[in-house]
């Protein structure tokens, strides 16, 4: 286990504990007695790190990554919404990095589209089981576990989209009107306003990514469908750095997807970029704390 993550949420676990009357020192056993609050999603989170915690230690023997996970279940445990384990905590061989890169993508990505809401049981299974796939991956030897983690995984995304892209139900009248027919999906695709497209970029890097060039691959195909007179990229940071250098980064983010997009054969002419470095955090963080989620550049158009 990467040693990235040994401290994390030693004093939030403390905390529930004394609350909660807990005696043992144990964060497992602390994360077995205490009942989850907050939202369903933090609730079922909480579950899915309880079981696979308590399996990390009984069944793997693997003390550290059970106290890890155990952690993140107590903070689940107290109302906190915590994120999937970022890539760049786990020593991974590069082929995987690219793969769990794009897999986290996804999941972020369907949590910003509402999934938490909208199926809070299935994103807690799905942000588990991608943990799990994560940690046995960095460990690379039980092929078994490897496939049964990413393969849940897998299930509960595909899920997960078909619901955020499930149309509304057909309106009762024959009346629509043009609200309402795009409201119900059979009226044509999504309004280029309501478009959002997210590129995500290694730590303190400006470079496009191998995951991100299928996002820009699309956002220029729906551009030249769509015929858009503009573009706007926006680039942003995570919290790590100083405000200044955050700043630039940001531009140099968004200037680069700028630059892949013309050379998709998009005009110049019509995007305009701007950076807002660690201003407008996609998930909430401290100051100085490296979140793979909020290190992106967005893309809309009209």
């Amino acid at each position: 286990m990467t040693k990235l993550r040994g401290f994390i949420l030693t004093c939030l676990t403390l905390t529930i504990a004394a609350c909660s009357g807990i005696s043992s020192h144990s964060e497992i056993e602390a994360l077995n007695e205490v009942q989850p609050v907050g939202s369903p999603f933090t609730q079922s989170l909480a579950a899915e790190y309880r079981d696979y915690s308590n399996r990390e230690n009984t069944e793997m023997f693997d003390y550290p990554d059970a106290i890890h996970f155990a952690r993140k279940g107590l903070a689940a445990a107290a109302g906190d919404v915590v994120m999937p384990e970022p890539i760049s905590d786990w020593n991974l061989l590069p082929a995987h990095i690219e793969e769990l890169g794009s897999a986290r993508g996804r999941l972020v990505n369907a949590f910003d589209l509402g999934a938490r809401d909208i199926a809070p049981q299935l994103s807690a299974v799905a942000q588990a089981r991608f943990d799990c796939w994560i940690e046995q991956q960095e460990e690379n030897w039980q092929e078994k576990d490897i496939i049964a983690c990413k393969s849940q995984f897998l299930e509960a995304m595909n899920q997960l989209e078909g619901m955020l892209q499930k149309p509304a139900p057909m309106p009762a009248t024959d009346d629509l009107s043009p609200v309402s027919a795009m409201d119900a999906g059979n009226a044509g695709p999504m309004s280029a306003e309501d478009a959002l497209y997210l590129v995500f970029f290694d730590f303190n890097k400006s470079a496009i990514t191998t995951g991100a060039e299928s996002v820009l691959d699309a956002v220029a195909a729906e551009v030249k469908k769509r015929n858009a007179s503009s573009i706007e990229i926006v680039g942003h940071t995570d919290s790590s750095g100083s405000n200044n250098y955050n700043e630039k980064l940001a531009i140099r983010r968004a200037n680069a997807v700028r630059d892949a997009l013309a050379a998709r054969g998009l005009s110049v002419a019509v995007m305009s970029v701007d950076g807002r470095g660690e201003r407008e955090l996609l998930v909430k963080t401290a100051d100085n704390v490296r979140e793979p989620a909020n290190r992106r550049a967005q893309i809309t158009f009209k």
